[in-house]
């Protein structure tokens, strides 16, 4: 959701004000999501590389997080109306106390939601992502790693597979995305879903997030529709 801060720049808005409107542009394009009965929509909310930036920005964007995350809660907010499932994906241990469980708070909130899932990347990247899903397969597979011959004298091994690896990825609760949005012009994933979206149509709108509309869904949605079979062709010889 590129252009948030640029936006408000472009526009003679006060710092912070991008982002809050960038979330009124990503309500709507969940509500149309939903309505076109998408059924796994993930969203790239904040990046590990993100904490780099300035101490006030990263706190304030933080502030608005949780906030948004505690407004998911509400009666009527858009996860209920549609009965979304919630995850958040991430190295969630980066994340300060507050936001981390007002995050957990909303996972258990919206288990039993079973029409559509919202997967939020925070603290994320894709390479650590990669990084955690081998740490947590070679953990797994230790003791069949280190299983001693029958003479005592040596060690088996055991291959990993890709699904192994897969299996431990923050984003298992997902299937690989048929398409993926970034916004501004830019045409670089940044470090997003690089495992999983080797078969993606990529699509990079012009317009910063704030000003993407329905028109940018539909094209995209039909870009992927016209060549479909191209792409589960594909699919299917990798």
């Amino acid at each position: 959701m590129d252009g948030n801060r640029r936006y408000a720049k472009k526009n003679n808005l006060e710092e912070g004000a991008g982002h809050r409107v960038g979330f009124l542009a990503l309500m709507k394009m969940l509500k149309y999501c939903y309505e076109l009965e998408v059924k796994y929509v993930t969203i790239y909310a904040f990046s590990i590389d993100n904490f780099k930036r300035r101490p006030e920005e990263v706190q304030s964007t933080m502030q608005l997080i949780q906030e948004k995350i505690e407004g998911l809660l509400e009666e009527e907010s858009i996860v209920n109306r549609y009965g979304v499932r919630v995850y958040f994906t991430g190295n969630l241990e980066l994340l300060s106390k507050p936001v981390k469980l007002a995050a957990k708070k909303a996972m258990n909130a919206t288990a039993n939601n079973s029409k559509a899932v919202l997967s939020i990347c925070i603290a994320y990247t894709s390479t650590d992502e990669i990084v955690h899903a081998v740490e947590e397969t070679c953990n797994k597979k230790r003791d069949e790693f280190r299983v001693l011959d029958t003479s005592g004298a040596g060690y088996g091994s055991i291959d990993v597979a890709v699904a192994d690896v897969e299996k431990h990825m923050y984003m298992s609760v997902a299937p690989d995305p048929d398409i993926i949005i970034r916004t501004s012009g830019e045409t670089r994933l940044s470090n997003f879903l690089l495992w999983q979206s080797a078969s993606s149509i990529l699509y990079s709108p012009g317009v910063l997030w704030p000003e993407i509309g329905f028109r940018h869904l539909v094209r995209v949605v039909w870009d992927f529709q016209r060549n479909f079979a191209y792409l589960e062709k594909k699919r299917k010889q990798s």
